[in-house]
């Protein structure tokens, strides 16, 4: 035979490599098959000889379904300890977390009605349950995550000494219970707080004034921009909040934020100054954001989400809201909102304030609301010592011609929206209902 017969041409030799990977690929699977019996034979004859021995049965804790309902949760728990017995307050608590859990696993069983009504917003945001899902481990990992970071974790009694009039009794009451409520909810919730790193992202929301040794988080859509007059004139930088303009409060760059100064400089002022936020209902400051970025001319709101929310979510886009990201509807920015990959990132007007301005790694001392504005930031300002003159300005601070978001204005833009949509943004804003104790909106 020729030395050239003998050469193998690309045919065989590629059929010969295909044998010799299929026959080792089976190999592969029968001795993976034959080591799990092995192993499973072990743990069975050592369970047996537990049991014979006087140990008693050997239960091995299996992982929990991601989604199960509040029947099998509660029979998972019972079963890992049955002569445990929980506290009724924590039982409470408990079944109303797992109502909400269970709430939105009803997402999976929409009757076929219900999957046509949603078909827009599942074809164009995906899952809406694995978004809920995505957003709550989240919530889960940003508590996990801090858990090292070296907080102070006490409420420190506020001084209080400067508070002459007596009518603030009513509102130092209701200050003292909302301060409470947050401070529990963060000890069963939030984990006690430990941790050194992200430190300056953590605080970047923060404004500082030293002169009355003030921390305000900022908070958009809940009183901010008057708010940030406020510090201006405490600071010696205006004689009146009613001479500072828009742009000047917002980008004047005046006020000096917490961040800006080093770890030594940021740790002695969170330990010493009195820190403050300012919340609003999750809701109303949704549909306020809207109102106020997508309803009225916007040289930057427009063009950078406007557009891509448009090109994402409005079949058969007209060529003009494709250029200038004009006329966004409600529903389309609740697609977005809700869409685990959203075309754009999220923005500070419409971000959790969980997110912001981190409740359960900040103590914050006060706790004021937007729903009651004026008497808290009023009451707060004579605690801290401001000048008796200084009031807190009640003027909206731009639109002053619409009418103030409220609770009758946001049911007019949550009517558009199908029920699962109105049950997926509150479980997106799930934490600040729970942290500011807010009402859960009728959805």
């Amino acid at each position: 035979m020729q030395p050239s017969e003998m050469v193998m041409n690309p045919k065989q030799v590629f059929l010969s490599v295909l044998i010799f990977g299929v026959a080792g690929l089976l190999l592969f699977m029968y001795l993976q098959v034959w080591i799990e019996e092995q192993h499973t034979g072990r743990v069975e004859k050592r369970g047996e000889q537990k049991v014979t021995s006087g140990w008693g049965p050997v239960k091995y804790l299996r992982p929990v379904p991601r989604i199960m309902s509040k029947e099998k949760i509660q029979e998972h728990i019972t079963n890992q300890n049955p002569k445990f017995q929980m506290p009724k307050d924590i039982r409470e608590k408990r079944e109303n977390l797992l109502l909400n859990y269970e709430r939105s696993t009803r997402v999976l069983t929409k009757t076929s009605h219900s999957q046509e009504r949603d078909q827009a917003l599942s074809n164009t945001t995906g899952s809406p349950t694995e978004k809920w899902i995505e957003e709550h481990q989240g919530a889960k990992t940003l508590f996990n995550k801090f858990s090292k970071m070296i907080w102070p974790v006490d409420i420190h009694p506020l001084n209080k000494s400067l508070v002459k009039d007596n009518k603030w009794k009513k509102t130092d009451e209701t200050q003292e219970k909302r301060r409470s409520f947050l401070q529990e909810f963060c000890k069963k919730y939030g984990g006690v707080s430990h941790h050194q790193s992200h430190l300056f992202n953590t605080v970047s929301r923060i404004y500082v004034e030293d002169k009355h040794k003030i921390l305000y988080c900022e908070v958009p859509k809940a009183g901010c921009s008057n708010w940030k007059r406020i510090l201006m004139v405490l600071n010696g930088l205006a004689s009146s909040a009613y001479n500072i303009s828009h742009d000047a409060v917002h980008y004047g760059k005046h006020l000096k934020k917490l961040d800006s100064f080093d770890l030594k400089g940021i740790y002695t002022r969170l330990n010493t100054y009195t820190k403050a936020v300012f919340v609003r209902d999750p809701m109303e400051r949704l549909v306020s954001a809207f109102r106020d970025k997508f309803e009225h001319p916007n040289s930057y709101y427009h063009p950078v989400f406007g557009r891509a929310i448009i090109k994402k979510y409005r079949p058969n886009a007209c060529e003009e809201a494709l250029i200038n990201g004009s006329g966004v509807k409600f529903k389309e920015f609740i697609h977005y909102l809700l869409d685990s990959h959203r075309p754009v990132g999220m923005d500070i007007h419409w971000e959790k304030v969980s997110k912001l301005c981190y409740p359960c790694l900040i103590n914050y001392d006060f706790v004021g609301k937007f729903e009651t504005l004026e008497e808290d930031a009023n009451y707060f300002l004579q605690m801290i010592g401001a000048p008796k003159e200084l009031k807190f300005p009640n003027f909206k601070d731009r639109h002053s011609s619409d009418e103030r978001t409220n609770a009758q204005v946001v049911r007019q833009y949550l009517k558009d929206l199908t029920r699962t949509e109105r049950q997926l943004i509150y479980d997106f804003y799930y934490l600040d209902y729970l942290m500011f104790n807010y009402t859960t909106p009728f959805l």
